[in-house]
């Protein structure tokens, strides 16, 4: 039967193989990849895309420039999400920011 200690030394001697094995694989890998960029020519955004393809961030983004102000007040609002009561039911056309 195997003890626990010979378990472990033989854990040790697969995981230093694993690790060797796979900086050979990840060197192949890497010199292979090279060899193709150069005998193509290709360029990273090539290989990886570029803007076009890319996600574009939907989360929060800057801040918007203010499109109305009341001039008795000096509040502004951006023109999104729901007017201000100085605003609301009135002709917005007065309220423009130049």
């Amino acid at each position: 039967m195997t003890t626990l200690a010979e378990l472990i030394k033989q854990k040790e001697a697969l995981e230093a193989q694993i690790t060797n094995t796979r900086q050979t694989e990840l060197a192949d890998a890497i010199s292979k990849v090279k060899a193709l960029v150069a005998e193509h020519g290709l360029t990273q955004k090539d290989v990886f895309g570029g803007s076009k393809g890319a996600k574009k961030s939907s989360g929060g983004g800057g801040k918007v420039a203010a499109k109305y102000r009341d001039q008795s007040s000096g509040q502004t609002w951006t023109g999104r999400g729901k007017a201000p009561k100085w605003i609301d039911g009135q002709d917005r056309s007065k309220f423009l920011i130049a």
